[in-house]
Parts: structure tokens; C-alpha cells; sequence
């Protein structure tokens, strides 16, 4: 399995601060978004690095595996055509001509390289220190229900997409084929379910009640069209 100590000792350093440090008072977590595949050899660090986010309050860090590499030998078993075209519609937003791996997108809007901790580190504590625009608070109801409730706390005027998404935590792949063939990896908050649920144009607030099932995690987005930047987030574990 690929080390992953190095990165450890990076992000204690970088991004978890010294003994006693003080948290921002953002409410909304800064969200990652890593575009990944079993199938590309640089992708294990930065899958291992999105493993050292996802335990934190403050950023949902969120696994997203494409396709487009299952035909170098190895079929990733999380692969999805809907990740893909999520990540060409960030780089067609962009204007960029391509997709790559390993690719975080922060908050909707910046694009960095994955298996550079110390730039995605210092994206998110960026966007911590930006002002919050909309408040959103999600709750569990009887009967398998969400509640979303969202307002605008500042001049927000774009159209907004409401998205629900839902993770499987923590799992571990064997790969036998492919260039990463013989290494057994881990992976951390792979999405398996995006949802658009709803729009939403302030300043009129929002709610809305969803249904979901299963017991896994919940995330719900919101985020300007494009896909544009991600205006807020939450999640229930």
C-alpha cells in the first residue's frame, strides 16, 4: 500500500496548525472534490490525502471517480460516467480544453492539482476566510425525510442548484490489473449518489424536504449554475 506518513506530517504542519489553534467561525465547510481513478498511478497519494481531509469538520471532502481511464486495464469499481461529465463541466466552465487526474476542485471554482497538499491547503484556508453568503441548515425527519432550509445572508441574487449527495466512507480496493496492479488502496468518502433536488433564486429562502434512504452520510450543495462556485454546504454524518 502506498505510505501515507509523509502527507501525515505535511498536513499536521500546513493545515491542522500547532497545539491550541483557533477554528475560523465560517459556519458552511469548505468543500474538495477529487476527481480520481484506480486506474491512474498518480492518483493513490492524493486519494490518501482526501483520506486525511475527510475526517474534518470543516471541509467535506468528497471522492468522485471517473471512467475515462477503465481502458488502460483496469475497470475502477467506482467509476462513473456522471463523475466524468461533472468534471468536463467544471473545465468547460473554466474554459480549460481537458480533464485530468488527480483533480481537486475547492468550492466549486478553484482547480489544483491533487497530490499537491500544500496548494490545496492553502485554497482552503482561503475560502474559510471568506464572508458567508447563505446560511443552510439540514436535519433528518421522520419517515426516511431531509429538511433543507437555506437563506441568503448577503446579496445573492444567481440562480442556485440544490444537490443532495451521499458517500460510502471508508472502503479498501484490491487492484490486480492496470498501473497500479499488486496494491491493495484505500479510499475515503467515495460519492455513489448526486442528486439535483431542487433551484433555488434568492432572496426568497428556501425549503424543501427530500427523501432519502439508507443510513450513509449526507451532504447537500448549494452551488451556482455552471457548476459555478458552491455558495454553501452541509452534512450529517
Amino acid at each position: 500500500m502506498f505510505a501515507r506518513v509523509g502527507i501525515a506530517a505535511l498536513i499536521s504542519l500546513v493545515f491542522l496548525g500547532g497545539p491550541g489553534m483557533a477554528q475560523t467561525s465560517r459556519e458552511t465547510p469548505v468543500v474538495v472534490e477529487l476527481f480520481t481513478s484506480q486506474g491512474c498511478s498518480s492518483c493513490p497519494p492524493a486519494d490518501a490525502f482526501l483520506g486525511l481531509l475527510a475526517p474534518r469538520d470543516d471541509v467535506i471532502a468528497l471522492g468522485l471517480h471517473v471512467d475515462y481511464w477503465d481502458y488502460i486495464g483496469w475497470k475502477d469499481v467506482f467509476g462513473s460516467p456522471v463523475n466524468s461529465s461533472r468534471q468536463k463541466a467544471y473545465a468547460k466552465a473554466a474554459g480549460r480544453r481537458s480533464v485530468y487526474t488527480p483533480q481537486m476542485i475547492v468550492q466549486g471554482e478553484a482547480d489544483v492539482v491533487g497530490n499537491h497538499p500544500m496548494d490545496v491547503t492553502d485554497l482552503i484556508a482561503e475560502y474559510r476566510e471568506r464572508p458567508q453568503r447563505v446560511s443552510l441548515a439540514i436535519r433528518r425527519g421522520e419517515g426516511s425525510v431531509l429538511h433543507i432550509e437555506a437563506r441568503a445572508v448577503a446579496s445573492v441574487t444567481r440562480p442556485m442548484v440544490v444537490q443532495v449527495v451521499r458517500y460510502q466512507p471508508e472502503t479498501q480496493v484490491e487492484i490486480t490489473r492496470g498501473e497500479n496492479a499488486g496494491h491493495k488502496l484505500a479510499y475515503s468518502n467515495v460519492v455513489t449518489e448526486w442528486k439535483v433536488v431542487g433551484e433555488w433564486t434568492p432572496p426568497a429562502p428556501y425549503d424543501a424536504e427530500v427523501p432519502i434512504e439508507g443510513d450513509r452520510p449526507v451532504v447537500v450543495l448549494i452551488q451556482q449554475r455552471g457548476p459555478g462556485p458552491i455558495e454553501a454546504a452541509a452534512r450529517l454524518r
